[in-house]
């Protein structure tokens, strides 16, 4: 078969397979709320776990160490993958869902539903942590390390996100964001991220895991850090990609969006 024979083929087979494994449920409205609780309850989970490590580690006095509360958040998003990426691409952080709208894997008009979606999971989490616990460990929030200046963390997000977009964007291809290989990736990648990192910035990589317990706590003096820094590097994570793989496939689409069938 020559090249040209093959790609026509590759390519009449990609559209079957969005049109019966993706578009008449994704694009079923009927459907919508159960993508958006998908994001609000995961992003619950995960704020609830990284900044709750970090809480419950100062509130125990050190019965939780640093490495516990680096590797938890990242055996969270693996645990939500598995149990969840097939509802709705299990995005959790709005750095991610923008880079796979701008890689065009995900529909643009569904963007601020989801980016909402976070906020609330991750505001709902930083209450129930103050609920609980008060504003012991300053809630959990993400701060520049001691002797770290602002703009030494913001790079240090920026490559931190960076990586963790690329692992994500990698490992949608072939559709494998709903299955093991994204979960042990994106979740070894996370934990890894913050065994080196977390001293220097929290290794947040996700503008609502750090905004919501600022919000909570009322101080939001480092917050751009974190909203700016992720926005960079996903967008240059997007840039890598189109560098190693170029244009965007079918098979990340369906990553992206989940497939409830």
């Amino acid at each position: 078969m020559t090249n040209e024979l093959r790609q026509h083929a590759e390519s009449v087979s990609d559209r079957r397979m969005l049109h019966a494994a993706v578009l008449p449920d994704f694009l079923e409205s009927s459907h919508e709320w159960r993508r958006l609780f998908s994001e609000a309850w995961g992003t619950f989970l995960l704020v609830v776990v990284a900044a709750g490590s970090v809480v419950v580690g100062a509130w125990s006095h050190g019965a939780i160490s640093l490495s516990m509360m680096v590797i938890a958040p990242g055996l969270m998003v693996m645990a939500i993958i598995y149990f969840m990426g097939a509802v709705g691409g299990a995005h959790l952080n709005p750095a991610v869902t923008l880079a796979f709208a701008v890689r065009c894997n995900f529909p643009w008009k569904r963007v601020p539903g989801y980016i909402l979606s976070q906020f609330v999971g991750g505001i709902a989490a930083a209450l129930f942590l103050g609920a609980m616990f008060g504003s012991v460990g300053l809630l959990g929030a993400t701060v520049p390390g001691k002797g770290i200046s602002d703009i030494k963390a913001l790079a240090m997000e920026v490559l931190l996100t960076t990586g963790l977009v690329s692992t994500i964007l990698g490992t949608a291809s072939g559709a494998r964001n709903i299955g093991p290989n994204a979960a042990l990736a994106v979740g070894g990648y996370i934990a890894l991220a913050g065994l080196w990192a977390a001293p220097i910035s929290g290794a947040s990589m996700n503008p609502v895991r750090s905004f919501a317990p600022d919000l909570i706590r009322g101080n939001l003096g480092t917050c751009w850090i974190y909203i700016v820094g992720p926005l960079i590097g996903a967008m240059i994570a997007v840039g890598f990609e189109w560098i190693l793989k170029g244009k965007p496939t079918i098979a990340e689409a369906i990553a992206a969006q989940g497939d409830l069938d």
